[in-house]
């Protein structure tokens, strides 16, 4: 699959041609119209940051010499390299081992801060010395839980010093023959107390991870069995793989996350990085800060994140979920010869799991379903529904236009934005536990291929004296952030979708409010679900 394919896949951008900053057509009782003041809103959307929290170490970074090198343009002929991290992030001042697999005489490492850089993405910031190439042996496969995971020789080392600022980073891997591969990692500051701290979602990432033939989904022979052949256990002593979704190496990151982070670094805000291993590791870390950011796709959760997030909400954190189908999964962590927490347990069928009869709070499958039921809407203030297929591509139907998540819009209730609803998404569900301040901010039609009705709904509640949590209700949002810049939109070769600047507007206008304090004081909810679910609305538990 060629660059332009994947990536208009990847992205599901709506529509071709869209100028940069359009909000695109809004329809109001059926019939297409744009919003007031189009023009303006759209063009604030990419300039304005008044009210929010800049970090001057960033808007120097970001005006640092950037390159389209990183970009990797075509598949690597075969599989003639690839490689793996012995850890998902790292702080200043350590070492991080690299393993690489390689059929190539030679290659070298290319290490890339990524951001906005003049509208290029990326900073060089290191290249190794040429490397003799070396095949490293085939991974060991677990009989039982079909875990892959590889038992390798560490090619080289990086040491993480002061040139190593902290943000996402990708390793490109380059042959003598041309081969190319990512190894992702980021780098943490551990002493941050920015506004805003920014979760990779490494565990999502892993467990649709298809290298070695088998994933959290099924196993690379595909076809009817394939799901009962899936792994149960999965490794991240092994590299990223998982064709057409991510030819080349970098995990759920480029499509899921990349665009969000290009935004933040774009205006300089003030932000952290981390992983969700890192929350799992300390819970209490996101207490450090005012605002935590949720990507694209945020599926799998141990018991120490979930608690970590509900407890940082109660004490005035504000929580953005940007994805839909977050905190789906319940997962456990496990060492493997490589440290802590490299092996990610997710049976999701309580009957398959040892601990579901022993220790039934910490057994893998839905967190919404049994022995210990206890549904992501707790959290999120609402539920992942299901994944459409044939795929959905439906506007987001504004309903409460009032609200400060619309600010300078010029959007008025009833009006739609094309393209934002994919096909994963969520909606409000009242007969399940959670917050009953929910406001509605959105409640979209999605129908599905037969027809029956279903919704995604945008929520936004506060926990009282606490934090509040907004969620997009749909898995597109991150992707439909791309913005543009003329250099990076070349290399990509990916268009602008009509949606882009609208939800561009509405993100920096959450983060305006959530990286200023606690939600609760500063734009208190006003729950209106009752308007649009019954009391005695049936509940629907999400499958996939």
């Amino acid at each position: 699959m060629d660059r332009r394919t994947f990536l208009r896949g990847l992205l599901a951008l709506a529509g071709a041609g869209a100028a940069a900053g359009a909000l695109g057509g809004c329809a109001s009782q059926g019939a297409l119209r744009r919003p007031r003041q189009r023009s303006r809103a759209g063009a604030r959307a990419l300039e304005e940051v008044d009210g929010l929290p800049v970090a001057s170490w960033l808007v120097e970074e970001n005006a640092r010499p950037g390159t389209l090198s990183w970009v990797i343009t075509t598949s690597a002929p075969g599989k003639v390299i690839e490689g793996f991290a012995d850890a998902v992030s790292i702080a200043r001042g350590g070492e991080l081992g690299v393993y690489v697999n390689t059929t190539a005489a030679s290659y070298r490492a290319e290490v890339y801060r990524m951001g906005f850089y003049q509208g290029r993405g990326g900073r060089l910031v290191h290249v190794t010395p040429e490397r003799r190439g070396e095949a490293q042996p085939p991974p060991a496969i677990d009989p039982v839980t079909h875990m892959v995971e590889c038992h390798w020789r560490r090619s080289f080392a990086l040491g993480i010093d002061d040139a190593f600022l902290p943000g996402n980073y990708l390793i490109k891997l380059v042959g003598s023959d041309g081969s190319r591969r990512y190894v992702p990692f980021t780098v943490r500051d551990d002493t941050s107390r920015a506004a805003i701290v920014v979760q990779n979602s490494v565990t999502t990432w892993q467990a649709y991870n298809l290298w070695g033939g088998y994933s959290l989904y099924g196993s690379a022979a595909g076809g009817p069995s394939s799901y009962a052949e899936r792994a149960r256990v999965v490794s991240f002593d092994r590299p990223y793989g998982h064709p057409p979704l991510d030819p080349y190496g970098s995990g759920d990151w480029l499509g899921n996350e990349f665009p969000f982070l290009y935004l933040v670094e774009r205006h300089g805000l003030d932000v952290a990085y981390a992983t969700d291993i890192d929350l799992h590791r300390d819970p209490g870390s996101l207490e450090r800060h005012r605002c935590f950011v949720s990507l694209g796709h945020d599926e799998y959760w141990s018991s120490a994140m979930r608690t970590g997030a509900l407890t940082a909400r109660d004490r005035g954190v504000n929580l953005m979920f940007l994805g839909a189908n977050a905190c789906y999964r319940h997962i456990r962590l496990a060492p493997s010869p490589l440290g802590p927490d490299r092996r990610e347990i997710c049976y999701k069928d309580a009957s398959e799991d040892p601990l579901s009869k022993t220790d039934p709070s910490e057994s893998t499958q839905n967190w919404a379903l049994p022995p210990d039921p206890r549904p992501e809407s707790e959290l999120i203030g609402s539920m992942y529904q299901s994944y459409q297929n044939p795929p959905v591509r439906t506007p987001l139907v504004v309903v409460d236009a009032s609200s400060f998540v619309y600010a300078g819009t010029g959007l008025a209730d009833g009006d739609e934005v094309p393209g934002v609803v994919g096909s994963e998404f969520d909606a409000f569900e009242p007969g399940l536990p959670g917050p009953r301040d929910v406001e509605i901010l959105a409640h979209s039609p999605t129908p599905d291929a037969t027809g029956a009705p279903s919704h995604s709904d945008a929520t936004y509640y506060t926990e009282r004296g606490g934090g509040g949590v907004f969620a997009t209700g749909t898995a597109s949002w991150v992707q439909l952030l791309w913005d543009g810049s003329p250099p990076l939109q070349r290399a990509l070769r990916f268009g602008v979708a009509p949606a882009m600047a609208v939800l561009t507007r509405i993100t920096l206008n959450v983060l305006r409010v959530f990286a200023a304090g606690p939600a609760s004081r500063l734009e208190p909810s006003r729950p209106n679900w009752r308007r649009f679910y019954p009391a005695s609305a049936p509940v629907t538990l999400g499958s996939e």
